[in-house]
Protein backbone atom coordinates (compact mmCIF):
# COMPACT_ATOMS: atom_id res chain seq x y z
CA UNK A 1 0.00 0.00 0.00
CA UNK A 2 1.04 3.31 -0.82
CA UNK A 3 0.60 6.07 1.48
CA UNK A 4 1.07 10.27 1.08
CA UNK A 5 4.34 12.13 1.94
CA UNK A 6 4.09 13.52 5.93
CA UNK A 7 2.10 16.64 5.58
CA UNK A 8 4.53 17.66 8.21
CA UNK A 9 7.30 17.36 5.96
CA UNK A 10 5.70 18.54 2.43
CA UNK A 11 4.84 22.07 4.76
CA UNK A 12 8.43 22.67 4.88
CA UNK A 13 9.98 25.99 2.63
CA UNK A 14 11.48 23.24 0.78
CA UNK A 15 11.60 24.72 -2.76
CA UNK A 16 12.45 28.46 -0.94
CA UNK A 17 15.29 26.64 0.74
CA UNK A 18 16.61 25.05 -2.39
CA UNK A 19 16.27 27.84 -4.71
CA UNK A 20 18.20 30.49 -1.78
CA UNK A 21 20.82 27.49 -2.02
CA UNK A 22 21.17 26.88 -5.47
CA UNK A 23 20.91 30.47 -6.81
CA UNK A 24 23.94 31.01 -4.24
CA UNK A 25 26.07 28.22 -5.39
CA UNK A 26 25.47 29.24 -9.24
CA UNK A 27 26.31 33.02 -8.06
CA UNK A 28 29.79 31.88 -6.94
CA UNK A 29 30.81 29.69 -9.98
CA UNK A 30 29.74 26.15 -8.79
CA UNK A 31 29.50 23.47 -11.84
CA UNK A 32 27.54 21.21 -9.77
CA UNK A 33 25.35 21.52 -6.88
CA UNK A 34 22.47 20.09 -5.32
CA UNK A 35 20.53 20.78 -1.91
CA UNK A 36 19.15 18.17 0.27
CA UNK A 37 17.30 18.71 3.57
CA UNK A 38 16.25 15.46 5.56
CA UNK A 39 14.60 14.73 8.15
CA UNK A 40 15.42 11.42 10.69
CA UNK A 41 12.87 10.48 13.35
CA UNK A 42 13.98 7.87 15.72
CA UNK A 43 12.11 6.00 18.00
CA UNK A 44 13.85 3.26 20.23
CA UNK A 45 12.41 1.32 23.43
CA UNK A 46 14.43 -1.19 25.50
CA UNK A 47 12.56 -4.00 28.06
CA UNK A 48 14.66 -6.01 30.68
CA UNK A 49 12.56 -8.80 31.32
CA UNK A 50 9.64 -7.53 30.46
CA UNK A 51 10.16 -4.14 32.42
CA UNK A 52 10.83 -0.73 30.30
CA UNK A 53 14.46 -0.03 30.62
CA UNK A 54 14.37 3.33 28.43
CA UNK A 55 13.74 4.84 25.43
CA UNK A 56 13.75 7.74 23.12
CA UNK A 57 11.91 9.61 19.88
CA UNK A 58 14.12 11.90 18.48
CA UNK A 59 13.77 13.88 15.18
CA UNK A 60 17.14 14.90 13.07
CA UNK A 61 16.18 17.58 10.36
CA UNK A 62 18.58 19.82 8.75
CA UNK A 63 19.69 21.23 5.17
CA UNK A 64 22.90 20.47 3.29
CA UNK A 65 24.38 21.96 0.06
CA UNK A 66 26.93 20.05 -1.97
CA UNK A 67 28.95 20.95 -5.08
CA UNK A 68 31.93 21.18 -7.48
CA UNK A 69 33.81 24.56 -7.69
CA UNK A 70 36.02 24.39 -10.46
CA UNK A 71 36.81 20.94 -10.31
CA UNK A 72 37.03 20.33 -6.32
CA UNK A 73 34.17 19.27 -4.30
CA UNK A 74 33.03 21.32 -1.57
CA UNK A 75 30.09 20.63 1.21
CA UNK A 76 28.58 22.53 4.01
CA UNK A 77 25.15 21.63 6.20
CA UNK A 78 23.03 24.00 8.84
CA UNK A 79 20.57 22.93 11.20
CA UNK A 80 18.38 26.33 10.55
CA UNK A 81 15.95 26.04 8.08
CA UNK A 82 16.26 29.59 6.43
CA UNK A 83 16.46 30.97 2.98
CA UNK A 84 19.76 32.82 4.92
CA UNK A 85 20.89 29.52 6.35
CA UNK A 86 20.72 27.63 2.72
CA UNK A 87 23.03 30.75 0.73
CA UNK A 88 25.09 30.27 3.62
CA UNK A 89 25.75 26.85 3.42
CA UNK A 90 26.37 27.06 -0.11
CA UNK A 91 28.64 30.24 0.44
CA UNK A 92 30.77 27.39 3.26
CA UNK A 93 30.75 24.82 0.43
CA UNK A 94 32.36 27.05 -2.07
CA UNK A 95 34.62 27.99 0.34
CA UNK A 96 35.19 24.35 1.85
CA UNK A 97 35.88 23.94 -2.15
CA UNK A 98 38.74 26.32 -2.56
CA UNK A 99 40.63 25.29 0.67
CA UNK A 100 40.57 21.87 -0.80
CA UNK A 101 41.90 23.33 -4.34
CA UNK A 102 44.74 25.09 -2.28
CA UNK A 103 46.08 21.90 -1.17
CA UNK A 104 45.13 19.61 -4.28
CA UNK A 105 42.12 18.36 -3.87
CA UNK A 106 39.64 16.90 -6.47
CA UNK A 107 39.59 13.87 -8.04
CA UNK A 108 36.76 13.23 -10.96
CA UNK A 109 33.69 15.16 -10.98
CA UNK A 110 30.26 13.73 -11.24
CA UNK A 111 28.58 12.35 -14.35
CA UNK A 112 25.69 13.61 -16.19
CA UNK A 113 21.96 12.00 -15.41
CA UNK A 114 18.67 12.36 -16.67
CA UNK A 115 16.51 14.90 -15.14
CA UNK A 116 13.54 14.27 -13.29
CA UNK A 117 12.13 17.63 -12.56
CA UNK A 118 9.18 16.50 -9.93
CA UNK A 119 9.34 13.32 -8.59
CA UNK A 120 7.63 11.50 -5.40
CA UNK A 121 8.70 7.99 -3.92
CA UNK A 122 7.74 7.00 -0.98
CA UNK A 123 8.20 3.23 0.18
CA UNK A 124 5.79 0.61 0.51
CA UNK A 125 3.97 -0.01 4.04
CA UNK A 126 0.90 -0.08 5.24
CA UNK A 127 0.82 0.79 8.88
CA UNK A 128 2.89 4.12 10.15
CA UNK A 129 4.62 2.92 13.08
CA UNK A 130 5.00 6.21 14.34
CA UNK A 131 0.80 6.04 14.78
CA UNK A 132 0.63 3.42 17.25
CA UNK A 133 1.06 4.95 20.69
CA UNK A 134 4.26 4.33 22.37
CA UNK A 135 2.44 2.37 25.21
CA UNK A 136 1.08 -0.23 22.47
CA UNK A 137 4.56 -0.48 21.39
CA UNK A 138 5.41 -1.31 25.01
CA UNK A 139 3.40 -3.77 25.95
CA UNK A 140 3.53 -5.82 22.63
CA UNK A 141 7.27 -6.44 23.55
CA UNK A 142 6.72 -6.33 27.23
CA UNK A 143 4.50 -9.89 25.72
CA UNK A 144 6.66 -10.82 23.91
CA UNK A 145 9.05 -10.81 26.58
CA UNK A 146 6.67 -12.32 29.64
CA UNK A 147 6.10 -15.23 27.17
CA UNK A 148 9.86 -16.41 26.47
CA UNK A 149 10.48 -16.01 30.47
CA UNK A 150 7.67 -18.35 31.25
CA UNK A 151 9.72 -20.77 29.35
CA UNK A 152 12.03 -22.72 32.10
CA UNK A 153 15.03 -22.64 29.92
CA UNK A 154 14.81 -18.95 29.90
CA UNK A 155 16.72 -16.89 32.56
CA UNK A 156 15.92 -13.42 31.47
CA UNK A 157 14.73 -11.60 28.26
CA UNK A 158 16.30 -8.11 26.59
CA UNK A 159 14.13 -6.40 23.87
CA UNK A 160 14.90 -3.68 21.71
CA UNK A 161 12.56 -1.93 19.29
CA UNK A 162 13.30 0.18 16.58
CA UNK A 163 11.27 2.62 14.08
CA UNK A 164 12.74 5.21 11.69
CA UNK A 165 11.33 7.50 9.48
CA UNK A 166 13.16 8.99 6.92
CA UNK A 167 12.03 11.91 4.53
CA UNK A 168 14.36 13.63 1.91
CA UNK A 169 13.85 16.32 -0.38
CA UNK A 170 16.71 16.93 -2.96
CA UNK A 171 17.16 19.56 -5.60
CA UNK A 172 20.18 19.97 -8.11
CA UNK A 173 21.23 22.91 -10.59
CA UNK A 174 20.14 20.23 -13.41
CA UNK A 175 16.76 20.67 -12.59
CA UNK A 176 15.88 17.48 -10.82
CA UNK A 177 13.41 18.08 -7.86
CA UNK A 178 13.13 14.95 -5.56
CA UNK A 179 10.80 14.15 -2.51
CA UNK A 180 11.09 10.30 -0.68
CA UNK A 181 9.80 9.01 2.64
CA UNK A 182 10.97 5.35 3.51
CA UNK A 183 9.88 3.88 6.77
CA UNK A 184 11.87 0.70 8.38
CA UNK A 185 11.11 -1.64 11.92
CA UNK A 186 13.59 -3.73 13.71
CA UNK A 187 12.16 -5.99 16.83
CA UNK A 188 15.17 -7.82 18.60
CA UNK A 189 15.27 -10.26 21.72
CA UNK A 190 17.81 -11.77 23.03
CA UNK A 191 16.74 -15.00 25.65
CA UNK A 192 19.50 -16.13 27.99
CA UNK A 193 19.34 -19.44 29.78
CA UNK A 194 21.86 -21.41 31.90
CA UNK A 195 22.46 -25.00 32.26
CA UNK A 196 21.86 -25.97 36.26
CA UNK A 197 24.06 -29.24 35.43
CA UNK A 198 27.43 -27.73 34.11
CA UNK A 199 26.88 -24.13 35.22
CA UNK A 200 27.44 -22.94 31.77
CA UNK A 201 24.83 -19.96 29.75
CA UNK A 202 23.97 -19.34 26.55
CA UNK A 203 22.35 -16.75 24.42
CA UNK A 204 20.22 -16.84 21.55
CA UNK A 205 18.22 -13.93 19.82
CA UNK A 206 15.10 -13.65 17.16
CA UNK A 207 16.11 -14.26 13.47
CA UNK A 208 13.53 -11.75 12.03
CA UNK A 209 15.78 -8.93 10.27
CA UNK A 210 14.91 -4.96 10.01
CA UNK A 211 12.30 -4.46 7.28
CA UNK A 212 11.38 -1.80 5.27
CA UNK A 213 7.96 -2.65 6.57
CA UNK A 214 5.29 -0.76 8.58
CA UNK A 215 4.04 -2.17 12.17
CA UNK A 216 2.57 -4.58 9.97
CA UNK A 217 5.65 -6.40 10.53
CA UNK A 218 5.00 -6.91 14.44
CA UNK A 219 1.58 -8.84 13.78
CA UNK A 220 3.28 -11.08 11.06
CA UNK A 221 3.27 -9.74 7.82
CA UNK A 222 6.02 -10.59 6.10
CA UNK A 223 7.99 -12.86 9.08
CA UNK A 224 6.28 -15.67 11.66
CA UNK A 225 6.71 -13.92 14.97
CA UNK A 226 4.24 -16.36 16.65
CA UNK A 227 6.59 -19.70 15.36
CA UNK A 228 9.77 -17.85 16.02
CA UNK A 229 9.06 -17.22 19.73
CA UNK A 230 7.52 -20.47 20.07
CA UNK A 231 10.76 -22.32 19.00
CA UNK A 232 12.86 -20.38 20.39
CA UNK A 233 13.49 -21.77 24.36
CA UNK A 234 13.71 -25.59 22.42
CA UNK A 235 16.55 -23.78 20.44
CA UNK A 236 18.19 -22.24 23.06
CA UNK A 237 18.03 -25.63 25.54
CA UNK A 238 19.87 -27.71 22.83
CA UNK A 239 22.64 -24.49 22.87
CA UNK A 240 23.16 -24.59 26.28
CA UNK A 241 23.52 -28.80 25.59
CA UNK A 242 25.91 -28.11 22.13
CA UNK A 243 29.07 -30.14 22.28
CA UNK A 244 31.86 -28.34 21.71
CA UNK A 245 32.79 -28.93 17.82
CA UNK A 246 35.88 -31.10 16.59
CA UNK A 247 37.78 -28.48 14.14
CA UNK A 248 38.53 -30.17 11.17
CA UNK A 249 36.79 -29.52 6.83
CA UNK A 250 33.19 -30.05 6.69
CA UNK A 251 30.19 -29.61 4.57
CA UNK A 252 27.90 -26.51 5.14
CA UNK A 253 24.63 -25.76 4.89
CA UNK A 254 24.13 -22.12 5.81
CA UNK A 255 20.84 -21.00 6.57
CA UNK A 256 19.84 -17.58 3.96
CA UNK A 257 19.83 -15.78 8.19
CA UNK A 258 23.16 -17.09 8.00
CA UNK A 259 24.61 -16.11 4.60
CA UNK A 260 23.16 -12.89 4.24
CA UNK A 261 26.14 -11.19 6.66
CA UNK A 262 28.89 -13.01 4.67
CA UNK A 263 27.50 -11.67 1.35
CA UNK A 264 27.10 -8.40 3.22
CA UNK A 265 30.87 -8.33 4.18
CA UNK A 266 32.63 -10.54 1.34
CA UNK A 267 30.40 -9.27 -1.56
CA UNK A 268 28.91 -5.99 -1.04
CA UNK A 269 31.62 -3.86 0.69
CA UNK A 270 34.03 -5.38 -1.67
CA UNK A 271 31.95 -4.41 -4.99
CA UNK A 272 32.16 -0.49 -3.57
CA UNK A 273 34.11 1.00 -6.49
CA UNK A 274 35.38 3.73 -3.97
CA UNK A 275 36.97 0.91 -1.95
CA UNK A 276 38.66 -0.41 -5.25
CA UNK A 277 40.19 2.78 -6.44
CA UNK A 278 41.65 3.05 -2.39
CA UNK A 279 39.62 5.75 -1.67
CA UNK A 280 37.80 4.13 1.14
CA UNK A 281 40.80 2.53 3.39
CA UNK A 282 41.46 3.73 6.51
CA UNK A 283 38.11 2.74 8.24
CA UNK A 284 36.97 -0.27 6.96
CA UNK A 285 39.57 -0.98 4.85
CA UNK A 286 39.81 -1.33 0.46
CA UNK A 287 39.07 -4.85 -0.98
CA UNK A 288 40.89 -7.28 -3.11
CA UNK A 289 38.66 -6.27 -6.26
CA UNK A 290 40.57 -4.00 -8.92
CA UNK A 291 38.53 -1.84 -11.50
CA UNK A 292 40.33 -3.88 -14.28
CA UNK A 293 39.41 -7.16 -13.09
CA UNK A 294 35.61 -6.85 -14.45
CA UNK A 295 33.95 -9.14 -16.43
CA UNK A 296 37.18 -11.13 -15.82
CA UNK A 297 37.63 -12.14 -12.58
CA UNK A 298 36.73 -15.49 -10.85
CA UNK A 299 35.05 -14.65 -7.28
CA UNK A 300 33.41 -18.15 -7.10
CA UNK A 301 31.35 -20.88 -8.48
CA UNK A 302 29.25 -21.03 -11.73
CA UNK A 303 26.25 -21.14 -9.62
CA UNK A 304 27.16 -18.01 -7.76
CA UNK A 305 24.48 -15.20 -9.14
CA UNK A 306 25.09 -11.64 -7.34
CA UNK A 307 22.87 -8.64 -8.03
CA UNK A 308 22.79 -5.40 -6.80
CA UNK A 309 19.03 -3.68 -6.36
CA UNK A 310 18.06 -0.30 -5.11
CA UNK A 311 14.47 -1.35 -6.36
CA UNK A 312 13.46 -4.50 -4.02
CA UNK A 313 10.17 -3.91 -2.33
CA UNK A 314 10.43 -3.75 1.36
CA UNK A 315 14.76 -3.74 1.04
CA UNK A 316 16.28 -1.26 3.41
CA UNK A 317 18.62 0.04 1.27
CA UNK A 318 15.49 0.26 -1.76
CA UNK A 319 14.43 3.99 -2.63
CA UNK A 320 13.00 6.13 -6.05
CA UNK A 321 16.60 8.20 -5.88
CA UNK A 322 19.82 8.23 -4.10
CA UNK A 323 21.04 11.12 -2.58
CA UNK A 324 22.22 12.86 -6.41
CA UNK A 325 19.27 12.40 -7.80
CA UNK A 326 19.98 9.05 -9.68
CA UNK A 327 16.65 7.18 -10.07
CA UNK A 328 17.16 3.70 -8.57
CA UNK A 329 18.36 0.56 -10.57
CA UNK A 330 18.96 -3.28 -10.30
CA UNK A 331 22.25 -4.87 -11.95
CA UNK A 332 24.79 -7.73 -11.78
CA UNK A 333 27.77 -7.50 -9.50
CA UNK A 334 28.82 -11.58 -10.00
CA UNK A 335 27.09 -13.74 -12.84
CA UNK A 336 27.99 -17.27 -13.11
CA UNK A 337 31.31 -16.76 -10.73
CA UNK A 338 32.59 -13.68 -12.25
CA UNK A 339 32.66 -10.28 -11.66
CA UNK A 340 30.46 -8.13 -13.56
CA UNK A 341 30.00 -5.16 -11.29
CA UNK A 342 30.94 -2.47 -8.89
CA UNK A 343 28.64 0.13 -6.92
CA UNK A 344 29.26 3.53 -8.00
CA UNK A 345 28.12 7.24 -7.13
CA UNK A 346 28.16 10.07 -9.76
CA UNK A 347 31.96 10.55 -9.43
CA UNK A 348 33.10 7.56 -9.22
CA UNK A 349 31.47 6.38 -12.37
CA UNK A 350 33.06 9.28 -13.84
CA UNK A 351 36.00 8.03 -12.79
CA UNK A 352 35.58 4.34 -13.91
CA UNK A 353 35.02 5.75 -17.15
CA UNK A 354 31.29 5.08 -17.57
CA UNK A 355 28.21 7.36 -18.94
CA UNK A 356 25.64 6.99 -15.79
CA UNK A 357 25.93 5.91 -11.92
CA UNK A 358 23.90 3.04 -11.06
CA UNK A 359 22.61 5.26 -7.87
CA UNK A 360 24.55 4.70 -4.68
CA UNK A 361 25.14 7.71 -3.36
CA UNK A 362 23.70 8.31 0.15
CA UNK A 363 24.06 10.16 3.58
CA UNK A 364 23.20 9.26 7.14
CA UNK A 365 21.66 12.75 7.72
CA UNK A 366 22.12 16.13 6.74
CA UNK A 367 25.02 16.93 8.20
CA UNK A 368 27.05 14.15 6.67
CA UNK A 369 28.27 13.92 2.99
CA UNK A 370 26.86 11.46 0.74
CA UNK A 371 29.04 8.53 -0.17
CA UNK A 372 28.98 5.52 -2.19
CA UNK A 373 26.83 3.02 0.13
CA UNK A 374 25.78 -0.74 -0.78
CA UNK A 375 22.46 -1.25 -2.12
CA UNK A 376 20.42 -4.79 -1.48
CA UNK A 377 22.79 -6.91 -2.45
CA UNK A 378 21.56 -10.34 -3.00
CA UNK A 379 22.70 -14.08 -4.03
CA UNK A 380 20.48 -15.51 -6.34
CA UNK A 381 18.66 -18.83 -5.69
CA UNK A 382 18.48 -21.99 -8.37
CA UNK A 383 15.27 -22.00 -10.24
CA UNK A 384 13.09 -24.66 -8.87
CA UNK A 385 15.55 -25.91 -6.83
CA UNK A 386 15.84 -27.90 -3.62
CA UNK A 387 14.35 -27.38 0.15
CA UNK A 388 16.48 -26.82 2.88
CA UNK A 389 15.76 -29.93 4.16
CA UNK A 390 16.82 -31.34 1.23
CA UNK A 391 20.30 -29.73 1.21
CA UNK A 392 20.62 -31.00 4.48
CA UNK A 393 19.67 -34.37 3.17
CA UNK A 394 22.20 -34.46 0.86
CA UNK A 395 25.16 -34.06 3.98
CA UNK A 396 26.69 -37.00 5.70
CA UNK A 397 28.67 -35.05 7.50
CA UNK A 398 28.36 -31.69 8.04
CA UNK A 399 27.22 -28.72 9.96
CA UNK A 400 23.82 -26.53 9.40
CA UNK A 401 24.28 -22.92 10.70
CA UNK A 402 21.27 -20.57 11.27
CA UNK A 403 21.44 -17.03 12.11
CA UNK A 404 24.53 -14.55 12.34
CA UNK A 405 26.56 -13.80 14.87
CA UNK A 406 29.75 -12.26 15.44
CA UNK A 407 32.37 -11.77 12.10
CA UNK A 408 35.96 -10.90 11.55
CA UNK A 409 37.18 -9.57 7.89
CA UNK A 410 40.72 -8.17 6.80
CA UNK A 411 41.52 -5.28 5.54
CA UNK A 412 40.91 -5.73 1.80
CA UNK A 413 38.25 -8.47 2.52
CA UNK A 414 40.32 -11.57 1.50
CA UNK A 415 39.89 -13.74 4.29
CA UNK A 416 36.90 -13.94 7.13
CA UNK A 417 35.41 -15.38 9.83
CA UNK A 418 31.91 -15.95 10.93
CA UNK A 419 30.38 -17.74 13.51
CA UNK A 420 26.17 -18.02 13.78
CA UNK A 421 23.50 -18.22 16.40
CA UNK A 422 22.77 -22.29 16.30
CA UNK A 423 25.22 -24.69 14.77
CA UNK A 424 23.55 -28.23 14.11
CA UNK A 425 25.40 -31.21 13.59
CA UNK A 426 24.50 -32.98 10.57
CA UNK A 427 24.85 -37.11 10.35
CA UNK A 428 23.75 -39.07 7.28
CA UNK A 429 21.51 -36.30 6.15
CA UNK A 430 19.53 -35.52 9.80
CA UNK A 431 20.45 -32.55 12.14
CA UNK A 432 22.13 -34.25 15.61
CA UNK A 433 21.87 -31.94 18.17
CA UNK A 434 24.22 -28.46 18.02
CA UNK A 435 27.97 -27.70 18.40
CA UNK A 436 29.39 -25.01 20.52
CA UNK A 437 32.51 -22.93 19.30
CA UNK A 438 31.51 -23.47 15.44
CA UNK A 439 33.61 -20.20 13.53
CA UNK A 440 34.14 -20.59 9.65
CA UNK A 441 36.95 -19.70 8.37
CA UNK A 442 37.74 -19.26 4.69
CA UNK A 443 39.17 -16.59 1.82
CA UNK A 444 36.58 -15.11 -0.27
CA UNK A 445 37.34 -16.67 -3.76
CA UNK A 446 38.02 -19.93 -1.53
CA UNK A 447 34.82 -19.57 -0.11
CA UNK A 448 32.58 -18.53 -3.32
CA UNK A 449 34.49 -21.37 -5.33
CA UNK A 450 33.59 -24.25 -2.77
CA UNK A 451 29.82 -22.98 -3.46
CA UNK A 452 28.03 -26.49 -4.96
CA UNK A 453 24.57 -26.15 -4.52
CA UNK A 454 21.75 -23.33 -3.50
CA UNK A 455 18.42 -23.90 -2.53
CA UNK A 456 15.28 -23.08 -4.41
CA UNK A 457 12.88 -19.79 -4.08
CA UNK A 458 10.94 -21.33 -1.47
CA UNK A 459 14.48 -21.08 0.89
CA UNK A 460 15.10 -17.28 -0.29
CA UNK A 461 14.84 -14.57 2.87
CA UNK A 462 15.42 -11.23 2.44
CA UNK A 463 17.90 -10.01 5.56
CA UNK A 464 20.10 -7.41 6.55
CA UNK A 465 21.75 -4.97 8.58
CA UNK A 466 20.53 -1.23 9.82
CA UNK A 467 23.49 0.11 11.15
CA UNK A 468 26.41 -0.81 8.63
CA UNK A 469 29.12 1.88 9.20
CA UNK A 470 31.78 3.58 6.93
CA UNK A 471 33.91 6.55 6.08
CA UNK A 472 35.25 8.96 8.40
CA UNK A 473 33.45 10.54 10.44
CA UNK A 474 31.44 7.34 10.62
CA UNK A 475 27.79 7.12 9.16
CA UNK A 476 25.36 4.52 9.32
CA UNK A 477 23.19 2.63 6.49
CA UNK A 478 20.77 0.31 6.02
CA UNK A 479 20.79 -2.66 3.36
CA UNK A 480 18.95 -6.02 3.33
CA UNK A 481 20.92 -9.20 1.57
CA UNK A 482 18.36 -11.81 0.15
CA UNK A 483 19.85 -15.34 0.08
CA UNK A 484 18.79 -19.28 -0.58
CA UNK A 485 19.81 -21.94 1.96
CA UNK A 486 23.32 -22.91 0.17
CA UNK A 487 25.69 -25.45 0.62
CA UNK A 488 29.74 -25.02 0.77
CA UNK A 489 31.67 -27.99 0.83
CA UNK A 490 34.98 -28.80 2.71
CA UNK A 491 35.40 -25.26 4.18
CA UNK A 492 37.76 -25.12 7.40
CA UNK A 493 35.54 -25.04 10.84
CA UNK A 494 37.53 -24.27 14.13
CA UNK A 495 36.39 -24.18 18.09
CA UNK A 496 36.81 -20.68 19.18
CA UNK A 497 36.20 -21.93 22.84
CA UNK A 498 39.06 -24.25 22.56
CA UNK A 499 41.89 -23.33 24.49
CA UNK A 500 45.33 -22.39 22.66
CA UNK A 501 43.04 -20.47 20.32
CA UNK A 502 45.39 -17.45 18.79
Amino acid sequence: MRRGLDASFSALPLHALADAALARAAELGAEHASFRLDRVRTARLLLRDGVLGGGQDATDTGLAVRLWHRGVPGFAAAPELTPRAAAGAAEQAVAVARACSAIGGGSGEPVGEPVHPAATWISSYRVDPFEVPEEERIALMAGWSRRLLAAPEVDHVLAFLTLVQENKFYADLAGTVTAQQRVRVHPLLFAQGSDPRGGGAATLRTLGPPTARGWEYLSGDGWDWERELAELPAHLAAKLRARPVRPGRYDLVIDPSNLWLTVHESVGHTTEMDRALGHEASSTGTTFLSPDGLGSHRYGSPLMNVTADRTAEHGLATVGFDDEGVAAQSWSLVRDGVLTGFQHDRRTAGLAGLERSNGCSFAESATHVPLPRMPNVGLRPAPGGPSTADLIAGIEDGIYLAGSDSWSIDMRRQNFQMTAQRCHRIRNGRLDGQLSGVAYQASTTEFWSALTALGGEETYRLFGADLCGKGQPMQVAAASHGCPAAVFTGIEVIDTGAEGLP
